[in-house]
Order: C-alpha cells, then sequence, then structure tokens
C-alpha cells in the first residue's frame, strides 16, 4: 500500500509496474506538476476526522477540497491558497491542530483536472504487468489489479482524495496487523496506529528512517523496534555468518529478605 505518490513506489515493489516504468511515472508527472499546477495551490494538515473536515469545508466549496483521510483523526485539505490561509485561521481560532505542508501546490484538488489531458499523453506507454504480491489502491480503497495502473489510473492517483485509513482498515480485515512506513521520515505511522486502534487491533507500527538519521544506525534500531513489536525478522540475512546466543544471565542474584514469621 502506498500513500499518494507512494503507491508509484508500492507498484514498482508489488511487480506491478517495472523500475523503469515507476521511475518514469515519477520524472514525467512531476514535471507536469511542475510546469501546470506550481504555484497555484496549497495544503495542509488536520488533526480532524474526515467528517469533522467537510463539514468545515462548506463555507470554501468548490475552492477547497479533502485530499487524504489517512486516520480516524487525521486529513488533509487542498486548494486555493486564499482560501485555504482562511480556512487555517478559522481552525487556529478554533484551537484545532493545523500545520501547512510545504508544497506549492494542490494534489487531489480540481487543479489537476487542468493536467489530466497531458498527464494521460506522457503516461500513455506504460505497460503495467501483473502483480507479484498484491497491491491495495487507496484510490480504491481495496485491493487492485495492477494490470489496470495506467496512464488513467495515475491520474486519478493524483486527482481524487487518497482513501488511505480505508485501505488500512481493510488490510486489518484480511488479517495483516503490522506496518512498516518505508519513508525518510514517518509521516503516517500516527494515524495507522490509530485506524489500527479503533480496528481493535493490537498495533505493530514502525517506521524506517527519521529526519537527520538516515544511516545503518537508524534502520537496524527501527528493525530491532520491530521484532520487539512482534514482526518476525530473519536476523540471519543481517549477520550471514553470525549465529543466536542465550542472553546471559541478570547480574545480580535475588535473596529474599522478607521476614517469614513477625510474632
Amino acid at each position: 500500500v502506498g500513500h499518494s505518490q507512494g503507491e508509484i513506489a508500492a507498484a514498482v515493489v508489488a511487480g506491478g509496474l517495472s523500475l523503469r516504468d515507476g521511475a518514469r511515472v515519477v520524472a514525467l508527472r512531476s514535471a507536469v506538476i511542475g510546469r501546470l499546477l506550481a504555484g497555484k495551490g496549497g495544503m495542509a494538515s488536520v488533526a480532524l476526522p474526515s467528517d469533522a473536515v467537510r463539514e468545515r469545508l462548506t463555507p470554501w466549496e468548490g475552492r477547497l477540497s479533502l485530499a487524504a483521510v489517512n486516520g480516524p483523526s487525521s486529513s488533509v485539505v487542498c486548494g486555493h491558497l486564499d482560501a485555504l490561509d482562511a480556512f487555517v485561521n478559522a481552525l487556529e481560532h478554533d484551537n484545532v491542530r493545523v500545520r501547512r505542508i510545504a508544497v506549492d501546490y494542490a494534489s487531489h484538488s480540481v487543479f489537476v483536472e487542468q493536467a489530466e489531458e497531458e498527464l494521460r499523453d506522457v503516461l500513455a506507454d506504460v505497460s503495467p504487468l501483473p502483480g507479484k504480491v498484491p497491491f491495495y489502491s487507496t484510490v480504491t480503497g481495496a485491493v487492485h489489479d495492477t494490470t489496470g495502473l495506467d496512464a488513467g489510473y495515475w491520474y486519478r492517483n493524483l486527482r481524487q482524495t487518497v482513501r488511505f485509513e480505508e485501505t488500512v482498515r481493510e488490510l486489518t480485515r484480511r488479517g495483516f496487523d503490522a506496518f512498516i512506513e518505508v519513508s525518510a521520515h514517518p509521516v503516517l505511522t500516527v494515524g495507522v496506529q490509530e485506524t489500527l486502534e479503533t480496528a481493535g487491533t493490537r498495533p505493530a507500527v514502525c517506521g524506517t528512517l527519521r529526519r537527520g538519521e538516515g544511516g545503518t544506525r537508524r534502520l537496524l534500531t527501527s528493525l530491532g523496534q520491530a521484532w520487539v513489536a512482534g514482526v518476525a525478522v530473519d536476523w540471519s540475512r543481517l549477520v550471514p555468518a553470525g549465529h543466536t546466543v542465550e542472553l546471559p544471565t541478570y547480574a545480580f542474584q535475588h535473596q529474599r529478605y522478607w521476614l517469614d514469621n513477625t510474632t
């Protein structure tokens, strides 16, 4: 499962796109966004459920829209800059946690429709493949046939609301209970954890790297956290020539000092 542009990487990992085609979708789509959408909009994350966000968006209908639903109380709004400024000010006045996202365009908004024809044109040669592992789409909210990951799909991926929470719930219904966010910094783990807790699942949610911590030590620390959370780790792949040993005994031998009889 991937989030927004992260679906491209997920499609490559699942075997639905070749690495070459995945790179082409990233590069060509980003070029179109930079040429046609940059400077025309913005995005903000909001610590509210999606239904509450939709209700608050009513005054700016047609100018703002729900870009992503990441968790039970984690949403993203996008749209025109002046409307977004007013929306953010209104939420801050009501002490609702809201944060502008550092982008100058509005993915998943009506602006994307201006780029539909060009996106379909530059991505027309993308050749999706039958996946090797199930691919869960945040466009449809369910498992998706990767042979359908054509130019039209990648347009819808950029235009429609990201149904991430719904897709995570679908994964939990199918028995998945461990999620690892592969990214330069975890931004979805809180939403995933809230979703799992709401679904009554004991969560095992981890990241990989963190901002300012991009080395092997951070990755191995995250791997250890995943193992502690119950995720099966094949340590032999990490240390091929190594072998497991029992933990050393505790340094102190305990001795009771309580009196057995105080009479």
